[in-house]
């Protein structure tokens, strides 16, 4: 392979340097006072873009902390995009696959700053909903219900959603938390903490290859579940599901085949 030509081995050498100044020298001929404007530079903007982006991890971890894991960040991720809107995905990825929690870690920090991202991902999330077909005022049982593709549903095992400077869960909760994060009209991120069963019933609904209506969905989930009462269940159901659509998790539903 060539040589790089010598302006390309300074470029080089100066990303080094912003990355990782500790270990990383600089590229020769540049007075420290001016390296020393682009590292604080590309480090603060950097450290206050991401900690706007995971507010309540930036909330919830000291000044000292947070630095920490924006310079760990810079050393060891190789970003595979230079767009702003992914960043927030490359630090996720950076959590969950290049950073070893440490003892003093809070131990929701990665689902924390999952949640977090999937906030971000959903804001910006140029998905459509298919209406065609679909009854925004149908009967949600006897019709084949439709979810929103503006809605995410997540397991966590802790409550994420509450997690602040004031609330730090040391430990799991004692079932999983499911959460639907979802974006209506107002084009606005808001949640609903679901039950196991209403998680179940939204799972459901997603992968429905089969069209089965709202009560049928219901009362194979009733069979799953081994819940007792059946007509039961359809009825808890159907008031759930047209709370789903008030909110705008679902968006109606189609006629079954």
């Amino acid at each position: 392979m060539a040589e790089l030509p010598e302006f390309q081995k300074k470029q080089y050498a100066f990303a080094a340097h912003i990355r990782d100044p500790d270990h990383a020298p600089a590229p020769e001929g540049i007075e420290d006072r001016r390296m020393g404007v682009y590292r604080n530079l590309f480090f603060n903007n950097l450290r206050n873009l991401l900690g706007g982006m995971f507010p309540v991890t930036r909330k919830i971890l000291s000044d000292d902390r947070w630095a920490h894991l924006i310079r760990l960040f810079m050393q060891r991720h190789r970003a595979d995009t230079p767009y702003f809107l992914q960043l927030p995905r490359e630090f996720l990825d950076f959590l969950q696959h290049e950073y070893e929690l440490q003892e003093d870690d809070f131990p929701f920090l990665l689902e924390l700053a999952h949640y977090e991202y999937a906030e971000i991902e959903l804001s910006i999330s140029e998905d459509v909903n298919d209406v065609d077909g679909v009854d925004p005022e149908a009967d949600l049982v006897a019709n084949v219900p439709v979810k929103s593709a503006l809605t995410r549903v997540f397991a966590y095992r802790y409550p994420v959603h509450r997690v602040s400077p004031d609330y730090l869960p040391q430990e799991p909760a004692e079932q999983p938390v499911f959460l639907a994060l979802y974006r209506g009209e107002d084009d606005k991120v808001h949640f609903l903490e679901l039950n196991p069963v209403t998680a179940g019933l939204l799972e459901a609904i997603e992968h429905n290859e089969k069209g089965q209506t709202g009560e049928q969905m219901l009362r194979s989930l009733a069979k799953q579940i081994g819940y007792p009462d059946a007509d039961a269940l359809v009825a808890h159901g159907a008031t759930a599901l047209n709370e789903m659509r008030q909110l705008e998790i679902l968006t109606g539903a189609r006629p079954p085949a």
